[in-house]
């Protein structure tokens, strides 16, 4: 644990303009595959209409994507790391933009889980990797650590504009073209990575066979565990299917925690999560991801359907979001260099539990309120995302930074299946699991802003012990490195 990502060899780049181009292209490998995860949230209504799906299609339509991309993740981290970061990411932009042209085939609600799924195989190649390779561009700490920045407000931002985009190209095109525009981006970042990131150097990479076991049984625990959530109210909470898959995860995880305690070569090197710094992170990780993804699926339903916007007013209600991630930087640096890592993101957890009740009261009380408490829960987000991102990559060995990237990636992945799942189940179990088409009747309305309270409650809390619970697990550092 000595050996961390400071200690790998010198970059050439001595400024951040020095590396434009390069970083750009880093930056729209990222964002593609970030925006992708919500691009279609705002799209679910026509879908629905168009495609004949009930309240958990639609769940698998946005948590297909994320169930693969969180699954297979450590492996895509595993691989980069023995096979080349450069070279895995291209391959991976290569397949998603391919992938992506598919969607004008699609048919029906099955056709297009199953294209999401194979999306979510391709990102995963794509995301660790990003961020790996950002701080190779620089050998300047500072420098990294504001390069990361950058990459992590442009993902997140892509996150949060996916609705808005979707929304306005909605008024133009079909659905479909929301997934086939992927393939033009996805070409451009190709270029860029492949004419402004050098190729990896051998003694960057590990030379330890791949744990194929490891891979497989870590695919199998997030997996299972992602889909008992769906099944529990597409089938019961008591059908053989849920409790099947509910030990089936069990299952799979302490066999996977067995296997890699005692493989030469662990895809995951469990001795990483002794340092609080990258457990905390990790956990805190996943509590902000179930806030961001839980509050982006309810309040496309919302805005659509309660309110009857159309597809462009609904992404542009997501304003709110996309600006504060963006004004935020200041503040949440602050936080951290005022309070430390630990107080830093405990507050961030704070706002975030107290943005999560604020909803559940202002789903009522009109926009207004919804706006304030996506503001405050964009601040929380922000901090907590941020310090937990920079915080885990450099804690890693030099040689494990694409895995140290992909865990990461991997928690926030899985709380974005965890929240779009627990709202998705709420509102199905508490109003509805068919969604009419048409505007809905005053009855309807009111039972469906019932169901919101009620989720938006079980968030603040389930969000609130998740994310503050791995803040106090970090350091005091006020530095943006955890381990020297």
């Amino acid at each position: 644990m000595s050996d961390t990502i400071s200690s790998a060899p010198a970059a050439s780049h001595r400024s951040i303009r020095s590396a434009a181009i390069p970083l750009a292209a880093l930056c729209l490998a990222f964002f593609v595959e970030m925006v992708d995860n919500t691009l279609l949230t705002i799209a679910l209504p026509t879908i629905a209409r168009d495609l004949g799906s009930g309240t958990t299609a639609l769940q698998w339509v946005t948590g297909a994507y994320s169930l693969t991309f969180g699954g297979l993740l450590l492996t895509a981290g595993a691989a980069a790391d023995r096979l080349g970061r450069r070279r895995v990411l291209l391959t991976g932009l290569t397949a998603f933009g391919l992938i992506s042209l598919c969607a004008i085939a699609v048919s029906t609600a099955g056709e297009l889980i199953a294209l999401r799924a194979v999306l979510g195989l391709a990102a995963a190649m794509m995301a660790p990797v990003t961020m790996s390779l950002v701080f190779r561009l620089f050998d300047d700490e500072a420098l990294r650590m504001r390069a990361i920045t950058i990459v992590m407000v442009v993902g997140m931002s892509g996150f949060v504009l996916g609705p808005l985009l979707g929304g306005t190209a909605l008024t133009h095109v079909g659905w479909e073209w929301l997934l086939v525009v992927n393939a033009p981006i996805a070409l451009v970042a190709w270029i860029g990575v492949r004419l402004g990131v050098p190729e990896d150097h051998p003694d960057d990479l590990t030379h330890d066979a791949l744990d194929l076991p490891g891979a497989l049984l870590s695919i199998a625990a997030i997996g299972l565990a992602c889909y008992t959530l769906t099944s529990g109210v597409e089938h019961g909470w008591l059908s053989v299917a849920t409790i099947g898959s509910a030990l089936g995860a069990v299952a799979a995880a302490v066999a996977f925690v067995r296997h890699e305690r005692r493989t030469a070569a662990p895809m995951l090197d469990l001795r990483l999560f002794s340092s609080g710094t990258v457990r905390g992170a990790a956990i805190a990780q996943i509590g902000t991801s179930i806030a961001m993804a839980g509050v982006l699926f309810g309040l496309i339903l919302h805005f659509q359907y309660a309110y009857g916007w159309s597809p462009v007013r609904a992404g542009l209600a997501n304003l709110p979001l996309i600006v504060t991630m963006i004004a935020a930087t200041p503040l949440s640096e602050w936080f951290a260099r005022r309070f430390g890592h630990r107080v830093a993101c405990l507050i961030g957890a704070g706002l975030l539990a107290g943005a999560l009740a604020g909803l559940a009261w202002g789903v009522e009380h009109g926009y207004p309120a919804i706006a304030v408490a996506m503001v405050v829960m964009t601040i929380g987000l922000r901090t907590v995302m941020t310090i937990c991102a920079v915080a885990l990559v450099s804690a890693m060995p030099a040689n494990r930074t694409s895995v140290g990237a992909a865990l990461n990636d991997t928690a926030q992945e899985v709380g974005t299946s965890v929240g779009t799942a627990i709202i998705g189940t709420l509102i199905a179990v508490l109003v509805t699991s068919q969604l009419p088409a048409g505007t809905w009747s005053g009855e309807l309305v009111a039972s469906f802003f019932h169901g919101e309270r009620i989720a938006y409650a079980a968030l603040a809390v389930v969000v609130g012990l998740v994310a503050a619970g791995g803040a106090l697990t970090l350091t005091d550092s006020r530095a943006t490195d955890e381990v020297r």
